[in-house]
């Protein structure tokens, strides 16, 4: 309107024109040529974002943020997820359960010691035992895949045709349970008995995807007899030895002799059968639960279940 009145009042005034630039605009800006309608399609022209975080590349050939940069998933809005979605939350370990195994395998003696899950070719053993970690894990929480699960598994021979140790295979922690309770903050608080400096409540009966201590999974039931989960370790986290891994975790045949390591999810008693990681041998690679009770693998029984257990795995994510 002011524009309009002066143009009235003095028609030769110079000033006109950008007086009638100016009425094109409610607001009072200035224009250059270029119409509201465009001003709003058009792109507006910003300096491509930069990150001094390194990339990474998962077995999967998806690239992620690199784990070991404190800012890599961080989201200062204070948002579940990062602006890489993946999710805040604390979750990075759980062992896997009797239920989550039996419906990924289809079978209700569970997978037994063949991991492969789909996977072919050098390693497949240990990249299927990740894919199953993730899609537990993405299960409890959506989003948790990103977080990139890895077994706690050795074997005498990965992609590269090199000795895998699991202790190497899982980042530098922390690491938290599903309810964000704390199991170690380092690999070396995992290289003990029991995880050193573990929560508590949790320390002594390792937690599955759900967050409930593995011994008594449903609360209504009585306490199972289900703490053999797979390794193939040394107490250490490293590769135990030739026979240990059911041929690198490819194999569910049960024969005498070929007997996995396991460890304890949780304790047997105060004095022995505490170790987590490497405590003893299972009867086998075959298939097979037990979980009533029978103080080690029976006589004939060539299973990964045959000492009280479901061929159970640890999980761990590289991401908090």
């Amino acid at each position: 309107m002011r524009c309009l009145r002066l143009a009235s009042i003095a028609l030769v005034l110079p000033s006109l024109l950008a007086c009638g630039s100016e009425g094109g605009s409610g607001d009072g800006a200035t224009t250059t040529g270029t119409t509201e309608a465009e001003a709003t399609d058009a792109p507006a022209a910003t300096e491509p974002a930069t990150s001094d975080a390194t990339a990474v590349v998962d077995d999967g050939g998806t690239t992620m943020p690199d784990p070991t940069d404190p800012t890599a998933a961080d989201d200062a809005s204070g948002s579940s997820e990062s602006s890489g979605g993946i999710p805040t939350e604390p979750f990075s370990f759980f062992v896997t359960s009797l239920r989550a195994m039996q419906e990924l395998s289809g079978s209700q003696d569970g997978f037994g010691g063949d991991l492969r899950f789909g996977e072919t070719g050098p390693g497949a053993g240990l990249r299927g035992a990740d894919a199953i970690c993730a899609a537990i894990a993405e299960q409890s929480m959506p989003g948790a895949a990103a977080k990139q699960w890895r077994a706690f598994l050795s074997a005498s021979a990965g992609e590269d045709g090199q000795p895998v140790d699991a202790i190497d295979r899982i980042g530098e922690g922390p690491w938290y349970d599903r309810l964000g309770r704390v199991v170690a903050m380092t690999k070396q608080e995992l290289q003990n008995v029991r995880p050193l400096g573990a929560d508590p409540a949790i320390i002594d009966d390792l937690p599955n995807e759900d967050g409930v201590p593995n011994h008594q999974p449903d609360p209504t039931q009585p306490e199972a007899d289900n703490h053999d989960t797979l390794t193939g370790s040394d107490q250490d986290g490293r590769f135990m030895g030739v026979g240990a891994t059911c041929d690198d975790w490819t194999s569910s045949v049960g024969q005498e002799g070929v007997r996995p390591r396991i460890g304890h999810s949780w304790p047997r008693n105060p004095d022995n059968g505490r170790h987590w990681i490497s405590d003893h041998d299972a009867g086998g690679c075959a298939a097979g639960v037990n979980i009533v009770g029978g103080g080690g693998p029976q006589p004939g029984d060539y299973s990964v279940g045959a000492g009280g257990g479901y061929g159970g795995i640890y999980c761990f994510a590289l991401y908090p």
